[in-house]
């Protein structure tokens, strides 16, 4: 029945599990196995199993999260508190490809109607992305889509919408400096993103240190004067005014829409999408029900032949010691903990460490630190061999699983991803979020079905009944399975796409500000 006492404990050496009912246990509350609840414990939060002694391990996913901060009785709520986290784990001595898993039978014969574009990418949407230098620029630029949308989208139907990539880079900054490179490479692969069907189009101020030219060419090419067909300089001499300025960008975008129109959906292969996975406003329930079954999801993909990217550094960090082993070579493994490293080293230079990624509203939700929420995160990775790893903004090269080094602020993921190539996101949530970019449909799955229940015109799919046992992870990951095929087919909507709820491009720039 609903209102019977439940708990879910992952692993059979878990000592703690998490309260499965809504609102949470009642003290007193009684388990059929003679556990009875000495506190009253909120939905996702943790009851210890046994006595846990001061110092002792309190384990859940079959790893340790934290020690006993005092004495826990068996049936104690073990509430944030009383988990003293531990130190990360180290990046000395990983075991590098030692248990890679064997690879599953392929799945054949599903397919997806999209966008084929002449490099062999496929989009999942047909979109005239504007890309900008600078910031200088992004009033203009939103002036300008407002234009292109009332009067040339009418006359190209198979052009989805027009997306201005604006950002805050550009000018004010150390272009030279080491971390510059973050920066200018993501910009540099959104505008080739597949969505975007390889039209760009740059608009510029003229004066700014991010030259237009280097975002359409690999390395920095010398610039040229005035506009070119690629680019629009408003500072150009032959610009009299704000209107001249606003008529050569409708004019660039009309011949770019011009050819975006030819492009119509095709049938493609599983195998040509590139899916992006994060994950935010987590709670205690996301790595056992919306996390694996995008993990499930994730090697049904991989076994289609597609390409799959998980990122967040820090909340992959303090479950490294179980992805490295997964690493299809050893130089995927170095490079797993390559990045780790850069980014332990980011953090220390900011005087943070990786505790601050935890927010209060995840541990509203029943986490108790990072490394809890990291065991859960890492969940989205499904079991499939680490194919590859990205350092932040580049572009994927291969299919099969691929670790995207990101920061776990989904601004930042998001826009990293799409630098990657990815033309889909799926996004788990407990908590809740309106998240949405312009640039991909984002499919976002509720860890609760009180979450999707309240929220039901913005979560697509729930992966809560898994929790209650009405649904199994596999049956979760497959129906996600097939509305990813829907969604990149255009055969159904996400609920962002249909709110037009956007939210902005976040650039990572780990340089310095001038």
């Amino acid at each position: 029945m609903a209102d019977t006492p439940r708990y879910i404990r992952v692993n059979q050496s878990d000592n703690v599990a998490i309260v499965v009912n809504a609102g949470g246990l009642p003290k007193g509350t009684g388990f059929e196995n003679g556990l009875t609840l000495r506190d009253h414990v909120p939905q996702g939060h943790k009851v210890n199993l046994t006595d846990i002694a001061e110092g002792d391990p309190i384990i859940r996913y079959g790893e340790v999260i934290g020690t006993a901060a005092r004495l826990i009785p068996r049936g104690s709520w073990v509430e944030e508190s009383l988990v003293r986290m531990p130190g990360a784990p180290s990046l000395e001595n990983l075991p590098l490809a030692t248990r890679v898993p064997p690879p599953q039978a392929p799945l054949e014969g599903f397919t997806f109607e999209g966008y084929r574009n002449a490099d062999g990418t496929v989009g999942t949407k047909n979109l005239l992305g504007i890309s900008t230098s600078v910031q200088c620029v992004a009033g203009v630029v939103d002036f300008a889509v407002q234009r292109i949308r009332q009067e040339l989208l009418p006359r190209y139907p198979n052009v989805d919408d027009v997306v201005a990539l604006s950002h805050t880079y550009g000018c004010g900054v150390a272009i030279t400096a080491p971390g510059a490179a973050v920066p200018i490479r993501t910009l540099r692969n959104i505008t080739r993103n597949p969505n975007f069907g390889g039209e760009p189009m740059v608009v510029s101020l003229g004066c700014e240190k991010l030259m237009p030219e280097w975002l359409l060419a690999d390395g920095r090419p010398a610039p040229a004067a005035g506009n070119t067909p690629d680019i629009v300089r408003l500072q150009d001499e032959s610009h009299h005014g704000f209107g001249d300025m606003i008529a050569s960008i409708l004019e660039m975008a009309d011949k770019r829409l011009a050819e975006l129109n030819r492009r119509t959906r095709t049938t493609c292969p599983a195998a040509d999408l590139v899916v992006g996975t994060q994950c935010g406003g987590s709670d205690a329930f996301s790595g056992v029900t919306a996390n694996p079954a995008v993990g499930f999801a994730a090697d049904l993909l991989v076994r289609a032949g597609a390409t799959v990217m998980f990122s967040e550094v820090t909340e992959v960090r303090d479950a490294i010691h179980l992805l490295t082993p997964r690493a299809a070579t050893e130089d995927v493994g170095r490079a797993l903990i390559r990045e780790m490293a850069w980014y332990d080293e980011y953090l220390r230079e900011g005087a943070a460490d990786r505790s601050a990624n935890t927010t209060p509203g995840n541990k509203r939700g029943g986490l108790a630190n990072i490394v809890e929420k990291a065991l859960g995160s890492v969940a989205k990775s499904g079991t499939s061999p680490i194919a590859g790893v990205l350092s932040p903004g580049e572009r994927v090269d291969r299919k099969g699983l691929i670790f995207a080094a990101t920061p776990a602020s989904d601004f930042i993921c998001g826009t990293l991803q799409l630098a990657s190539g990815m033309t889909l996101q799926v996004f788990t949530t407990g908590r809740g979020t309106p998240y949405g970019l312009a640039a991909a449909p984002v499919i976002k799955m509720a860890t609760r079905d009180a979450l999707s229940e309240r929220w039901h015109d913005l979560i697509d799919i729930s992966a809560g009944g898994i929790a209650t046992g009405r649904a199994t992870i596999q049956d979760v990951g497959w129906e996600l399975f097939h509305l990813i095929l829907d969604v990149a087919s255009g055969r159904r909507k996400t609920w962002s796409d249909h709110w037009g709820l956007r939210n902005a491009l976040t650039l990572f720039n780990p340089g310095p500000v001038t």
